[in-house]
């Protein structure tokens, strides 16, 4: 099973998966945090793969009848971003409530082998650059409520038993990356010849941008030798980092076209840098992300170009 399946990462996940030979069932709630129609895009993907995504919301509805027989939950779902627009019940229910009403019900399935929450290195804070150790620093509702979540299912491994392990993800960018997310607005602006809200200072922040196949490549490496990782905490990204003004930099190099900017007062709850220490991925599961930024972003821009461009959401 994996949640938040109509998702950026979900999506991409369900796809592996099925192509690996696995049945795979799909959960999304659906919400209008971007646009459904985005969503719809992808589950289109999936189903034609064989998958199937239903319409769930997690922190209200009773899934128990579709985890019987299952193996594995992947848990994706969230309400994702840094925004003040945001309210926090927003976060507390699709972060922290929806997280312990879904692991009450996969407590009680007797074929579980392993549950993946996935996480944020927002949980790190301001600065996201050391191993999993690190003591976490949280700076928004998003990163609070997250580290909230990946800590209530570790309690679970801890007090019941339950075989779970925790991934955090390092900006991920890629096809299906999210509308509010920077490159998907940057490619639309160009495209449109518009200007580009970019906060301050943002240039200068430091990024491990990872692909997001590279992010779904570590997925499956703890999926496929899982008993690694019951109880333990992963970075998972690229650990080659650079600024947001060189990521903008490569993009108008393969749109052959420069952006227009409009910059904005600074986020509240913004990552300064973020550099994934992956070390315990690589010593463990031989993890080792190859997709270089213009690589990657030569597949967004096709993506977007293909999927999107156009298209009124």
């Amino acid at each position: 099973m994996v949640t938040g399946a109509a998702g950026a990462i979900g999506s991409h996940l369900c796809e592996r998966l099925l192509d690996m030979g696995h049945e795979v069932l799909g959960i999304d709630a659906m919400t209008p945090f971007y646009s459904t129609e985005i969503k719809r895009i992808n589950i289109a993907d999936i189903e034609a793969r064989g998958g199937k995504v239903h319409f769930f919301d997690l922190a209200t509805d009773d899934i128990s009848h579709l985890l019987t027989g299952t193996d594995f939950v992947f848990h994706l779902a969230a309400q994702p971003g840094i925004s003040t627009a945001t309210p926090f019940d927003d976060y507390l229910k699709n972060n922290i409530i929806a997280t312990q009403k879904l692991l009450e019900q996969v407590r009680k399935v007797p074929t579980l082998k392993g549950f993946i929450y996935a996480s944020t290195s927002s949980v790190y804070g301001q600065y996201a650059s050391g191993d999993e150790t690190t003591e976490p620093k949280p700076t928004s509702f998003y990163g609070v409520t997250k580290l909230t979540a990946e800590q209530m299912a570790l309690a679970y491994h801890r007090e019941h038993g339950l075989p779970v392990t925790v991934l955090r993800f390092f900006s991920v960018y890629g096809e299906r990356e999210r509308p509010e997310k920077l490159y998907h607005k940057l490619i639309k602006a160009i495209h449109e010849d518009k200007e580009f809200s970019l906060y301050e200072d943002a240039r200068e922040h430091i990024r491990s941008y990872s692909y997001v196949q590279d992010i779904i490549d570590g997925c499956i490496l703890v999926l496929e030798d899982f008993k690694k990782a019951v109880g333990e905490i992963f970075n998972l990204g690229n650990d080659k980092t650079m600024t947001t003004g060189e990521g903008i930099a490569i993009l108008e190099e393969i749109m052959g076209k420069k952006a227009k900017f409009l910059i904005l007062p600074k986020r509240s709850g913004d990552q300064k840098e973020t550099a994934a220490n992956i070390n315990k991925m690589k010593k463990l599961f031989g993890y080792n992300p190859t997709i270089s930024p213009k690589e990657g972003l030569v597949n967004q821009v096709k993506w977007y170009k293909e999927k999107i461009h156009g298209k009124v959401f």
